[in-house]
């Protein structure tokens, strides 16, 4: 009985060693430090300094200039400097904010960009705060087919099981949203937005054209749609194959044609990724694509205030 005592104490032991969960932090996800620009707006829209932020290295930046990622960073945001037609625009929804005296965290906000042209003409429009694995391609010149303007995704060759990050929601005790493009009037919509996190695992290849495919690997993901206070080490499930049948990942379907996402292919053009298919649950993958926004709708609707509070991102194994 007592060799029997001491080789359950030893598996039980061995058990614990075996299932225990290793975090991997990905790169600046504790955002304990940022990129702070300084754009000068153009004479003709009030010419105002424009405080925008990226998540990297502590530095400043107090020129108007196109960002690329810097110390490594792999992260991009909806924060952009855009140049349309000879005028110079800066958006920011997207801040560092204190979680505590001694800690930061990042602020993502559905707010409404107020735009005085000639001091006359008042145009209101409303953006979400978003930010993901790849990077902004700047100077931003339109606003038409917004993917274009991004590369999506970063290297990745692991396997983890889910995505853990900590987590805070202000949800506006509404019911309805608004869609502002700066063009003609707000118009109110029916129902609530919600802040969203997703996570998309592709093996890709490049074939002789310069054709960038992709098998999508392993899928994850969940909506936010009320209101909490800081849930610390939320995990966010990757499941693996084919997810097409499973009701709950319907969202997330493959994404090709106009709903299609841009790299850089190894010419350096940026062109679609044309995700063709469901891999092996066995495969592994080559990218990680990772997209976290305080919306979930088509391009300028939002519920104003609604503001998602995003700390310690990792993928877990």
């Amino acid at each position: 009985m007592k060799r029997l005592s001491i080789l359950a104490s030893m598996l039980t032991g061995f058990c614990a060693v075996g299932s225990a969960q290793r975090l991997e932090p990905i790169k600046y996800g504790d955002f304990e430090s940022w990129v702070t620009r300084d754009i000068t707006e153009s004479v003709v829209i009030g010419g105002k300094h424009k405080l925008v932020y990226e998540i990297g290295p502590e530095t400043r930046i107090s020129e108007n200039k196109p960002y690329r990622n810097l110390g490594g960073s792999p992260w991009a945001t909806s924060n952009v400097y855009a140049k349309v037609s000879g005028v110079t625009k800066a958006s920011n929804a997207v801040y560092p904010a204190k979680r505590s005296p001694t800690s930061k965290c990042a602020k993502l906000c559905t707010q409404m960009e107020d735009i005085k042209v000639l001091g006359l003409i008042n145009m209101h429009v409303m953006v979400a705060g978003s930010m993901f694995l790849g990077e902004m391609i700047e100077p931003i010149s339109s606003t038409g087919d917004p993917y274009s303007k991004m590369e999506m995704g970063m290297p990745y060759s692991k396997r983890p099981t889910y995505l853990s990050l900590d987590y805070k929601v202000d949800m506006p005790l509404t019911d309805t949203r608004v869609k502002s493009t700066g063009f003609g009037p707000k118009k109110t919509i029916p129902g609530r937005d919600e802040a969203v996190v997703f996570i998309m695992l592709q093996r890709r290849w490049e074939d002789a054209s310069g054709n960038i495919h992709a098998a999508r690997v392993a899928t994850g993901g969940e909506k936010f749609k009320k209101g909490t206070e800081w849930v610390n080490g939320h995990k966010i499930p990757l499941v693996y194959g084919d997810v097409s049948s499973r009701p709950e990942y319907k969202w997330l379907k493959l994404r090709n044609g106009d709903d299609a996402y841009f790299a850089r292919n190894s010419k350096g053009k940026l062109v679609k990724i044309i995700e063709e298919k469901w891999d092996d649950a066995n495969a592994v993958p080559t990218h990680a694509i990772l997209m976290l926004s305080s919306g979930n709708g088509e391009p300028y609707v939002g519920t104003e205030g609604l503001t998602f509070y995003i700390d310690n991102i990792a993928f877990g194994f």
